[in-house]
């Protein structure tokens, strides 16, 4: 491996015209593809294998033309003070905005209020049901548009009017907070390399992997149905990775130019030593995004699928790109602890060279204390993780957006005139299609569920043509989000089984309340072989970067620190409340149900980038023949600051996206930051090298028959000393014959 990297890098920095204009012709290819692609909605959402589902499906094929799955919108109104909705001037009013909302080409239906008996029982509050023929992600922006402007002409009428619903759901916004977050990230590399140029390289190629990623995902975007927030996870994804892999060449570039190599020399070895690490860091990465498959929901497996090849095209630009770059900077790039060339002329100033570093003083301190660095590190992310034992999981419904949106003032007006389960509705599918006796089918239904607990309506039966299939629509006493509501679906469940085995009718529960109970059932029961899948082959990869058994197996029990007191994190702030106003957390419930596979995914994927940098920077000392506990200390000599400034630039980059206008995103970026800083502070800068100081040479320890099996992928760059001493003899047979 490092062989092949080596000369790769050096081809590279020798082709570097050819490897640029390769690039630029690739960055040039995606952008005009997404330009002339045609334009994409969002991507279908459909949840295969869950009840609510099953459900869904059977509604289209017995219901044709009804778009049971398609978009909902709720227009309320509400009577100014003294008035009532029955009013006839307020009438007149909602039945021009019903007739308004008609006109829509994707609407299939509008109920008009006062002909469905949707008017509360004090008059004040009305709404009027909008159905669409697709699904809110795939619903045009026109008829959003329109959607808010027939609410604002009745408004302009004197009336309160909101929107509910998922019609109105799109594409979040970041803020002007991912900029800061490129900025910070901006100012690190240049504290880090002490050059405008050298800091620019990462920053560069990063966005241009960026720009082939997301330029390739919008081009695919109609094709493959990925929908625009597909491109949400590759962008944060892949500038992180993007940045840290091209820092980590450029540093070892720059270390290898300490050490008096020529530059084409010194950016072969970086590519080969730094370029081994960033492959098999590269490789973890994408084995945890595609591993998000595992959970069978087609939205979560495309993104994963779409950042996984943003974070490929980062490892081949950091191969590639980054040392015919340094081939264009030349001498402009110095070595580590050399200075530029002062204003007035003269010879640039270097740093004492015998003088230790912030990471040797640490990794030496950490070395003679291993035991009580060890126990503080695990007894902070434990009490860390103390939130996490009271985590509750669920799907935001309009009730969890901040108070300051439209659907959460129509939630609340809902919640005031008709009551809290008014806002999650279930629907019941009856499938009588194999029942002798459908009608009695259905009213036995009916019958069983205005029996059960925390039921406040049951509307009638409506069968459909054929009338072996029916409809029931329950509203719950609870609120949607509620462990009341979520009993109450089980209920109904249940008792469709003992109804199944009377009438021999099926009896499925659906609506959005229903699908968000599923899709979290369907998260949760994924989470275990997830990690089992994603943890168990990343382990095997690490064994063969590290040859060693221990290292892994510490690897990896750190990541479940970590991700443990990030979800601990996360709990106390948009669970809890904590810091919650800092942050711009508005509102505050139960953690969204795809956070904890998330951030498995996510996190050990980029967790294992500072293991496999920082770790075979110690691995290739003790190969080389230092002692263990000296092999730790010239680790971080090397990596130390290097891992420092990747962590902190990947922490402004995903803390960005917290200024997001989507809850969802928000809730991401923290975690994804907050994960960062405790694995890459906490568990690789202290707990990875006091393990490392106390097992010692047992650290690198592998049973001789696994040796034998194993493939030796050089990742210390053993093989290049064979190979530069070959060179060098090769240089020195060319001077003798010109007779130098």
């Amino acid at each position: 491996m490092a062989t092949f990297l080596y000369k790769l890098g050096r081809l590279a920095f020798r082709r570097r015209h050819y490897v640029a204009l390769l690039w630029v012709a690739l960055l040039t290819l995606a952008g005009v593809g997404a330009a002339s692609a045609p334009a994409a909605g969002n991507t279908s959402f459909s949840i295969p294998g869950t009840e609510a589902q099953k459900a869904f499906d059977l509604l289209d094929q017995r219901f044709p033309g009804t778009s049971s799955d398609g978009a909902t919108a709720r227009v309320v109104f509400k009577a100014p003070a003294g008035e009532k909705m029955t009013d006839k001037l307020n009438k007149a009013t909602v039945k021009k905005t019903v007739k308004e909302l008609g006109e829509d080409s994707e609407v299939s239906s509008v109920a008009d209020p006062y002909k469905g008996h949707a008017v509360s029982k004090n008059g004040e509050v009305a709404y009027a049901s909008v159905g669409y023929k697709v699904s809110g992600m795939e619903l045009e922006d026109s008829s959003r548009d329109a959607l808010k402007a027939a609410a604002q002409d009745a408004r302009d009428a004197g009336l309160t009017v909101e929107i509910g619903g998922d019609a109105l759901s799109a594409s979040p916004e970041t803020g002007s907070s991912e900029v800061i977050g490129i900025a910070i990230a901006a100012v690190v590399l240049v504290i880090t390399f002490g050059s405008l140029l050298a800091a620019g390289f990462p920053l560069l190629t990063a966005i241009i992997g960026v720009g082939i990623g997301v330029s390739t995902i919008t081009a695919l975007a109609s094709a493959l149905d990925l929908g625009s927030t597909t491109s949400t996870l590759a962008t944060m994804i892949g500038l992180a990775v993007g940045i840290d892999y091209a820092l980590f060449i450029v540093s070892r570039y720059r270390a290898e130019l300490t050490e008096g190599r020529e530059r084409e020399e010194a950016a072969g070895r970086a590519v080969g030593t730094a370029g081994s690490a960033v492959v098999f860091a590269g490789l973890t990465v994408v084995i945890a995004l595609v591993g998000l498959s595992v959970v069978n929901i087609p939205m979560l497996t495309k993104m994963g699928v779409a950042a996984a090849g943003t974070v490929v095209v980062a490892v081949l630009i950091a191969l590639t790109l980054i040392p015919a770059l340094l081939g264009f900077a030349g001498r402009r790039i110095r070595p580590t602890g050399e200075k530029s060339r002062p204003l007035g002329g003269g010879r640039p100033k270097r740093k004492h060279a015998d003088r230790p570093n912030m990471g040797t003083r640490w990794a030496s301190f950490v070395v003679r204390r291993p035991v009580a660095v060890l126990l503080l590190g695990v007894v902070g992310l434990g009490a860390a993780a103390v939130p996490a034992t009271s985590l509750q999981l669920g799907l935001g419904d309009d009730g969890s957006q901040p108070v300051s949106t439209t659907q959460r003032r129509a939630y609340d007006l809902l919640s005031d005139g008709f009551g809290p389960g008014f806002n999650g509705p279930l629907m019941v599918v009856v499938d009588a299609k194999d029942s002798a006796h459908p009608k009695s089918a259905f009213k036995k239904v009916d019958h069983e569920i205005k029996g059960l607990k925390d039921v406040v309506t049951v509307t009638p039966a409506r069968p459909n043509e054929a009338g072996d299939t029916a409809t029931i629509t329950v509203v719950p006493k609870s609120k949607p989000s509620s462990t009341t509501t979520e009993d109450l679906v089980h209920a109904i469940r249940d008792q469709g089984t003992e109804i199944t085995a009377d009438t021999d009718a099926k009896v499925l529960v659906t609506g959005s309340t229903a699908m968000n109970i599923d899709v979290s059932q369907k998260l949760n029961d994924a989470l275990i072989p997830y990690l089992v899948l994603v943890v168990g082959l990343a382990f095997l990869l690490l064994i063969v970067v590290f040859r060693s058994v221990l290292v892994p197996l510490k690897a990896a029990l750190g990541f479940l620190l970590s991700v443990m007191a990030a979800l601990g994190a996360v709990v106390a702030v948009f669970q809890w409340g904590w810091l919650s106003g800092l942050l711009g957390v508005e509102e505050t419930g139960p953690v969204m149900s795809m956070m904890p596979i998330f951030m498995v995914g996510v996190v050990f994927g980029l967790a294992m980038d500072y293991e496999v940098f920082l770790v075979t920077r110690m691995r290739e000392a003790y190969v080389h023949g230092e002692k263990p506990s000296q092999a730790v200390v010239t680790g971080f000599k090397h990596g130390a600051r290097v891992v420092t400034a990747a962590a902190v630039i990947m922490m402004a980059v995903f803390s960005g996206f917290i200024g997001s206008s989507e809850s969802m995103i928000k809730m991401i970026g923290f975690g994804l930051a907050i994960a960062v800083f405790f694995d890459a502070f906490i568990v690789r800068m202290a707990i990875v090298p006091a393990v490392l100081a106390l097992l010692g040479k047992r650290a690198w320890w592998l049973p001789k028959w696994l040796d034998r099996l194993l493939p030796n992928v050089d990742v210390e760059g053993e093989g290049l000393r064979a190979l530069s001493d070959r060179n060098a003899g090769k240089d020195d047979e060319d001077r003798e014959l010109v007779g130098v």
